[in-house]
């Protein structure tokens, strides 16, 4: 069967089952709660909404909001002993999922509903090939033999873009990039001819490329398939992209729902209106501070009567204490707000959180950290499935940091970014150059230079779970730094000035007697940020340091680094692949492929007059939080997978995906030269 027999099956399945006059699923005054040593959290309250086959609806609100637990509340995959659906209806396809047993689920989870998870390779299995994984639910729920099923996952992987299948069917999951594993969880989805798919943060984790090839994969397949889609993310420009509806969750409720233009660009509550002015956008310069949404959401375990977003709104009134239903609006959506008409007559606009961002003069001052020729190269032993070699990791990297600067390093996933800042900070040797730091060469420090450097070097780390101890409280986490360097004097001293930053990084003060594995992906996220702020430190390392945040939170964790900066005039080295938040956040931007730098210049410069074609080729693939904008656009989706560390490319290293690559590209280095002043490009073409 060739892939367009394959479509054409799928597609045939989808339309001809029972039930396909009305909505495939139904979702009617859903509420779950959660049974704690603290009381019941009600995770999700009275939540209603349908979606429709071939339909992409969007779930979008901050951390805690309960979008996740309508997902897991539909696939019925709560925890067995604490996870309650107390009230409410689920219909897929005309059938009650709460009434069915264990079994009958098991039928329907597997073969009419899927789930793509946040993060591939917790959710694929480590010790079974590729092959055994997309096979298991086809001989499962399809009663296939091995060569069929077989067969079936040969086409599956070709469906979503994965080259040479039969050959990848007998690798492992650590063989694989993660957007090709991301890649592999959708071939898994497919496997059965899903009516539904819910893809829960996709694409949170990918590189902006690799992200834009992901979803117009899932997209497509949704069109062409007749496949509906559930997507929960908080990057309100994919939104912008592929939903045709959304949904605006607060606090386990509904506060706003409806057609996605309607809701960017006539949005009627003032919770939505907040989210939409904190995002940093491409399309927009930099002139001032993010726009951000004031204070926390409440405590789902306390419960509370009238409007949940009251406390965080600066258009609160007396009828705001009152519950509050979901409206009817002018757009044809709803709203869980009572002013909606004042919203829509233009009454009522979304306050700026007002101040001036940071004024970027030339700095004429020595650098704080100047890099020179960093090279770092690993060594890689052979195993049983493949022979070793020589990982160049970093290649010829030179840059500086000035004082009160911040210099933006973006790139996809296995570029050099983070080495790069291990490489600052000493946790990896290199292999060649030179670092210096306030005038130290870290290379030949003493450790007596060493210990002091380490205070003054701090570092946010992308994956908040695997540095922060989980034998310690959050408290004793933020503090235990603060008394070994003598930065405060006694418990009650560390005990206050630990309060003080976890309201800096938006946690609340009884954060501090919970554990890691207590908190969301967010909020051990924060936990490093006041962790790192807690050294008070001159130059600090951001790994992805906002890339799990809400995007209100997002907004104010931004502010409070450029605060920060402006205090005490930090330098930060902001490593990201959000090519929007680097925007607004960065003085100049430097551009890594492959271990070498391609692009570096002043922010303006680099996104607006950029010289590099994977330059170009990053920025046509972010996506803006703006449907009208989205749909007149088509991005350039970069072609293929990075090269392998192991066997690189002759000449320069973009040559194998990039649109204007000749014979001379894949025989000469370039070097990264003066193209204009102050812009320097790795490129013969230019």
């Amino acid at each position: 069967m060739s892939i367009v027999e394959v479509g054409e099956d799928l597609r045939a399945r989808n339309n001809t089952r029972p039930g396909t006059a009305g909505p495939l699923l139904e979702v009617d005054d859903l509420h779950t709660h959660f049974e704690t040593a603290r009381g019941i959290v009600r995770a999700v309250e009275g939540i209603s909404f349908t979606v429709n086959r071939g339909e992409v609806v969007a779930i979008v609100g901050e951390s805690g909001s309960g979008k996740s637990v309508t997902a897991l509340s539909i696939m019925r995959l709560l925890p067995r002993l604490t996870g309650k659906i107390p009230k409410g209806r689920i219909l897929f396809d005309g059938q009650s999922l709460l009434d069915l047993d264990d079994e009958q689920m098991r039928k329907i989870r597997g073969r009419d509903m899927s789930m793509i998870f946040q993060e591939p390779m917790t959710s694929l299995n480590p010790i079974l090939t590729i092959g055994l994984q997309i096979m298991e639910p086809l001989q499962i729920h399809l009663g296939m033999t091995d060569k069929e099923a077989k067969a079936r996952a040969v086409e599956l992987l070709q469906l979503v873009g994965i080259t040479d299948p039969e050959r990848r069917l007998d690798q492992y999951p650590h063989q694989f990039s993660g957007g090709m594993r991301q890649r592999v969880m959708i071939a898994i989805g497919l496997a059965c001819n899903p009516k539904l798919i819910i893809a829960d943060e996709p694409t949170t984790a990918l590189d902006v490329t690799i992200q834009a090839q992901i979803l117009e994969l899932m997209k497509n397949l949704s069109r062409k398939l007749n496949i509906a889609l559930i997507i929960i993310t908080h990057n309100l420009g994919v939104v912008a992209r592929y939903a045709d509806r959304v949904i605006v969750m607060y606090a386990a409720r509904v506060a706003e729902q409806g057609a996605a233009d309607a809701v960017f660009h006539r949005p009627r509550h003032p919770y939505t209106l907040g989210l939409l002015r904190s995002v940093p956008r491409l399309d927009r310069p930099r002139g001032s501070k993010l726009e951000t949404i004031e204070g926390l959401p409440p405590n789902l375990a306390l419960g509370s009567s009238g409007c949940r977003f009251a406390p965080r709104c600066p258009y609160r009134i007396a009828i705001c204490d009152q519950e509050q239903p979901l409206f009817p609006t002018d757009t044809g959506g709803f709203s869980r707000c009572h002013r909606h008409t004042e919203i829509a007559s233009g009454k009522i606009i979304w306050a700026a959180a007002g101040g001036a961002g940071l004024n970027f003069a030339a700095n004429t001052e020595a650098p704080v950290l100047s890099v020179r020729n960093l090279t770092k190269f690993f060594s890689v032993k052979g195993g049983l499935r493949g022979a070793g070699g020589t990982v160049r990791a970093v290649q010829d990297v030179s840059f500086d940091i000035y004082p009160g600067e911040t210099l933006g390093l973006v790139g996809e996933s296995g570029c050099g970014k983070t080495t790069v800042g291990r490489l600052i900070l000493r946790l990896e040797e290199p292999t060649g150059g030179e670092i210096h730091f306030e005038g130290v060469n870290l290379s030949t420090a003493s450790p007596a230079e060493l210990k002091a450097m380490r205070r003054k070097v701090q570092v946010i780390f992308q994956d908040p779970y695997s540095s922060l101890n989980p034998r310690m409280t959050v408290g004793q986490i933020i503090g235990e730094p603060l008394h070994v360097y003598k930065i405060v004097n006694g418990h009650k001293q560390g005990e206050a000035r630990v309060a003080e930053l976890l309201e800096n990084v938006g946690l609340r003060r009884e954060m501090a007697e919970r554990y890691p594995h207590q908190l969301s992906g967010g909020q051990r996220q924060r936990v490093g940020i006041a962790r790192a702020l807690a050294m008070e430190p001159s130059f600090i390392v951001c790994d992805e340091a906002v890339s799990a945040l809400d995007v209100s939170i997002q907004g104010q964790i931004i502010n409070l680094l450029e605060e920060l900066q402006r205090k005490y005039r930090l330098a930060y080295l902001f490593i990201a692949h959000d090519l929007a938040v680097v925007r607004h956040i960065s003085a100049r931007v430097i551009v890594m492929y492959f271990g070498r730098i391609m692009e570096v210049a002043d922010r303006d410069v680099i996104y607006g007059e950029s010289l590099h074609p994977y330059t170009k080729v990053l920025l046509d693939a972010a996506p803006v939080p703006d449907p009208t904008i989205e749909k007149k656009r088509e991005p350039r989706l970069i072609k293929g997978e990075l090269p392998s560390h192991l066997a690189p490319p002759t000449g320069c290293v973009f040559n194998t995906r990039c649109p204007l690559a000749s014979q001379e590209c894949r025989e000469v280095i370039p070097k990264l030269e003066e193209k204009r002043p102050g812009h320097f490009a790795a490129c013969i073409k230019i």
